[in-house]
């Protein structure tokens, strides 16, 4: 079970003084403060993005005050363009440089997984409203499990690390910026329901309190939906349903405070170790991926998961004086993934018979003999994390700063069990292993069972110089610690009870440059350094003080420009990334001393990208972007070898038509070659391929109908593929082929 730790009372207490020392010094706050307020196509965000002809229609813009290469997606494009089950990572995908595999089951029906001009999740952040979060033994992500797009209003990609205050654990990838749903001075109710391919179907409700005279003006907006589909892959249904609701409370004229929540619950068959050999896809089909055989590791009873999430943010924002402000988040999230798996799903049809006969033996008792039956294993992996981000801002004239302090804890279980998958006892496969303290003998049915913990801080400031009106200069320092520490009964792969820890850190210097040429030309630059923390398996060591990992770095350069015309919207960048200190292990010198962890081997990730709109007067759009995109190796030996998931290049295109009650977009998106694996192996080659979509929308009175039809070409190429034990147990994922959904939205 998870427990409450000290850190969490520390935590609290800070953010409850912040909260109310400055509450109090806001009450006699001057009534000509400025105002708290947002912006209409980055809603949400910070983000001031030109109110043009081309950007009001463009499915990706940038601001004129970026200072990296960026990419702002509006609710419009989502509400207008996408299936409302889409995750975050398809809803991101129309920018340049982002790639994605998975979501083989259909859009937002299964996890997928973004590239960020190469950099593969987890070597860039994910948040929401400000803050970062992902999972505790690295920093990666579930696209579909916390934040369905009911609950985004505007997304923005920044492809670099940002400023010193831009937070989280992968600071030299990019993020993916999420913003929740706005609230509304006017009270609506909206309605959504839709149907289409595989069976799937969705309801959603969406509330708007409007402005509450009697709670001073609290604006309310609520949201929940339920998703069901059968899969576009076999016997792979997946059901969905989340509820969203967020308050702005305004304290006083320059206090507010927010409070949102959201919970969510999915319930899937899919092997815990997914995708189909090339034997399976011969037989089945590409979108094989379990059977109705009880007698194979690849029954669907066998392979389930039910995940549970909840996030909460509180988020206190002051205006004390004409010059200085403040704003203080506390959050919390937590994630409850219980599974049930075959142990080895490739077997089936891939395998000879007397190998899955082999295969299908267990061990009912510590030293029996082994019989027949159907191996499989359960799996936890449950964490809640605890967080505050606090930060001052001071604007004395020609310049304001920034400073702040984020501090983070987590808390986590995790444990795999192998069992008997038909009457779920005990199955005992697992090597005899001896605690190397005590003697005792771990039980064979026990892969790890496992608790650990992560305390992690950060203080930033940075510093906007504005010398001229057109020019900004950002010098900021960014201070990390962080922890990981490991208390387990049974430790993942050494098997015997351990208790272990490491702290790492970093000092990380970031300077940027906006110069505003004109009023709808400006161009940007950055500097920045990058850290990512090693992953909790580097103490998955029977020895870990022999280990010399230290955190991987990055060094970021990047130059760009933005422009904004009344119809023409273009922005361009070039960038340089050398990225150090990757994450290696192999065997220590001394054999009895296990497996080592050190640093060795570097990437150099270099491109262009682009980006461009062009409106015309009657509601018609035309974009395009494109990147082109280096992620070479520096390693000895395999040196300038493209890395694994990399695309080489990337190339969206559309037309868009918005125009009194008819919506209508046409989009394509080609990613370009890339390779599964390290080191350009033909067997791992990746073509490019095309995923191209239509919607079109018409609104009469309160009602609004629509039809989006995904990939029209109904292509089935290949995304990814993950190595097996041979090349005959590699796994394959494809693009699910055609779908198409109709639906139907009323609006009081």
């Amino acid at each position: 079970m998870i427990q409450k730790s000290g850190a969490q009372a520390r935590l609290f207490g800070v953010s409850l003084l912040a909260f109310t020392s400055l509450t109090a010094a806001s009450v006699a706050h001057a009534d000509d403060a400025p105002p708290i307020a947002g912006n209409d196509l980055a809603e949400g965000s910070a983000i001031v993005v030109t109110g043009t002809k081309a950007n009001e229609i463009a499915p990706v813009t940038a601001s004129l005050q970026a200072t990296q290469p960026q990419a702002v997606i509006s609710r419009s494009f989502i509400e207008d363009s996408l299936p409302a089950t889409a995750d975050f990572n398809q809803i991101a995908l129309i920018s340049p440089s982002v790639s994605n595999f998975g979501g083989v089951n259909g859009p937002g029906l299964s996890e997928s997984k973004a590239q960020i001009r190469g950099f593969q999740d987890g070597e860039y952040n994910v948040t929401y409203d400000g803050v970062p979060f992902g999972d505790t033994n690295d920093p990666t992500h579930h696209s579909n499990t916390f934040f369905p797009s009911n609950t985004i209003e505007t997304l923005v990609i920044d492809r670099g690390p940002g400023n010193a205050s831009q937070l989280g654990q992968a600071t030299f990838g990019g993020n993916i910026n999420m913003f929740s749903r706005t609230t509304r001075e006017d009270a609506s109710v909206e309605g959504k329901l839709s149907y289409g391919s595989w069976n799937s179907w969705m309801a959603r409700a969406l509330i708007q309190t409007g402005a509450i005279k009697a709670l001073g003006g609290t604006e309310i907006v609520i949201s929940g939906q339920h998703i069901e589909t059968d899969g576009a892959r076999t016997y792979s249904p997946f059901h969905s349903s989340n509820i969203f609701g967020k308050a702005v409370i305004p304290l006083g004229p320059d206090v507010k405070l927010s409070i949102l929540g959201t919970y969510n619950q999915n319930h899937f068959n899919q092997p815990d170790k997914d995708g189909a050999t090339l034997s399976q896809v011969a037989l089945y089909g590409k979108h094989f991926s379990l059977n109705n055989d009880p007698s194979s590791q690849t029954y669907f009873g066998y392979n389930y998961t039910n995940k549970t999430t909840d996030f909460e943010i509180a988020k206190l924002e002051v205006v004390l004086s004409p010059m200085i402000s403040f704003d203080d988040k506390l959050y919390t999230y937590s994630y409850d993934n219980e599974t049930l798996s075959g142990s080895d799903v490739t077997l089936y049809a891939t395998a000879t018979p007397s190998a899955i006969a082999t295969a299908n033996m267990v061990k009912l008792t510590q030293d029996g003999a082994s019989v027949a039956g159907i191996p499989g294993y359960t799996k936890t992996n449950k964490y809640r994390v605890w967080g505050n981000i606090a930060q001052v801002h001071w604007n004395f004239g020609i310049a304001t700063l920034t400073a702040g302090i984020w501090v983070d804890f987590a808390d986590t279980y995790r444990q795999q069990r192998d069992v008997e998958l038909v009457t779920m006892a005990p199955n005992f496969a697992e090597k005899k292993v001896k605690d190397p303290v005590t003697q005792a003998l771990t039980p064979s049915n026990i892969k790890f069972d496992q608790n650990s913990n992560t305390d992690h801080n950060e203080e930033f400031a940075e510093l906007e110089i504005r010398p001229t009106d057109q020019l900004k200069i950002t010098p900021g320092i960014k201070f990390v610690s962080f922890k990981r520490s490991i208390n387990a009964a049974y430790n993942q792969t050494t098997r015997y009870p351990q208790q272990v820890s490491n702290t790492y850190t970093a000092t990380l210097p970031f300077v940027t440059v906006n110069y505003a040429a004109t009023e709808n030309v400006s161009f940007y630059a950055q500097f920045a350094k990058g850290f990512l923390a090693p992953a909790l398996g580097v103490l998955y060591v029977d020895k870990p003080g022999l280990s010399t990992v230290e955190p991987e770095r990055s060094t970021n350069y990047q130059f760009g420009g933005v422009y904004h015309g009344a119809s023409l919207s273009i922005d361009a960048d070039v960038y340089v990334i050398t990225f150090n200190n990757k994450f290696k292990s192999a065997p220590a010198p001394n054999q009895a001393d296990g497996t080592i962890w050190f640093n060795q081997g570097a990437v150099t990730y270099k491109g262009v990208e682009g980006q461009i709109t062009y409106a015309f007067d009657n509601g018609l759009a035309v974009f395009a972007n494109a990147s082109r995109n280096y992620a070479k190796t520096n390693n000895p030996g395999v040196a300038h070898m493209q890395v694994a998931n990399a695309p080489e290049y990337t190339v969206a295109t559309g037309i868009l038509y918005k125009r009194g009650p008819i919506r209508f977009s046409l989009t394509n998106k080609y990613t370009g070659r890339q390779w599964a694996v390290e080191g350009q192996d033909d067997n791992y080659r990746i073509p490019g391929y095309d995923s191209a979509n239509a919607s079109l929308r018409y609104e009469f009175g309160k009602f609004r109908v629509g039809v989006e039809v995904e990939n029209i070409f109904g292509t089935t190429s290949v995304t990814n593929i993950n190595q097996g034990k041979t090349k005959a147990f590699d796994q394959y994922f494809y693009q699910p082929g055609r779908s198409v959904t109709a639906d139907v939205t009323v609006k009081f």
